[in-house]
């Protein structure tokens, strides 16, 4: 036993001594992460899809997101151009011949500066590599981010980033992003504050999976905090949103 005892002891103290295994050089790494997440956002418009999300209302007592789930199936159209979104399940029950609506995404496109919503995120902040974790099997790289100082954003992708701060998890091999978990540094305002206001702490995770051999989509994102709609009623919100069943079909 002591001599058990003493190979642990020296076999420990050997392991404490090595080196800490170096993080990965940080301007590759984020240019490659980057990268890899501009290709899943121009791939995205080739999937069809199924959205199940809480169906958002407002009840007596000022609460939101306790209205249930619905489920949409959503479907590219027009080489990507436009999507449709048909409602298809109601709590549970399915939702025959449910209504669709159209999003033409050029219009979208056309409204926004030369600069990609993405890029103008990425722009708004910081980026700092903080440290190595294993995750089911898997080497992450956490990387932390804040706003810049002073950045101006151009798009409402960017007005959004510039108001978070957290936490990336992004496999380390593959430089594709997993999670993050980001916390708001400042309210969010919706339609200029009248039509809601978040307030600075609320919370959103996005989660990332590989859907189609290299091609990275988001499965999941949830927002948790309170705020107030229409100036004066209170909000309590809790809501999550899946994104399931991808499709290739461009």
């Amino acid at each position: 036993m002591v001599r058990v005892l003493a190979v642990s002891v020296v076999v420990s103290v050997l392991w404490s001594a090595q080196p800490p295994q170096t993080l990965p050089d940080h301007d590759a790494f984020v240019r490659d992460t980057r990268t890899n997440l501009a290709r899943s956002q121009r791939e995205q418009n080739r999937f069809a899809y199924k959205e199940r999300r809480t169906e958002l209302h407002t009840n007596p007592f000022g609460r939101i997101g306790s209205g249930g789930t619905v489920v949409y199936e959503v479907t590219p159209t027009e080489g990507g151009n436009s999507i449709l979104r048909k409602l298809i399940e109601r709590d549970g029950k399915p939702v025959p011949n449910g209504p669709v609506q159209k999003t033409d995404l050029t219009q979208r496109a056309e409204r926004r500066t030369r600069k990609s919503g993405l890029d103008d995120s990425v722009e708004m902040l910081e980026f700092a590599i903080d440290r190595r974790e294993a995750v089911r099997g898997r080497n992450m790289i956490v990387v932390t981010f804040k706003p810049k100082p002073n950045a101006q954003p151009e798009t409402s992708e960017g007005k959004i980033a510039k108001l978070f701060a957290g936490s990336v998890w992004v496999d380390e091999e593959r430089r594709e992003v997993v999670r993050i978990e980001a916390t708001a540094i400042d309210d969010i305002s919706i339609g200029m504050g009248l039509v809601a206001r978040l307030n600075e702490g609320t919370k959103a995770t996005l989660t990332r999976e590989p859907v189609d051999g290299s091609i990275w989509l988001p499965t999941s994102i949830r927002f948790v905090g309170q705020g107030r709609a229409l100036l004066f009623r209170r909000l309590n919100i809790d809501q999550r949103i899946d994104w399931f069943d991808y499709k290739r079909i461009n």
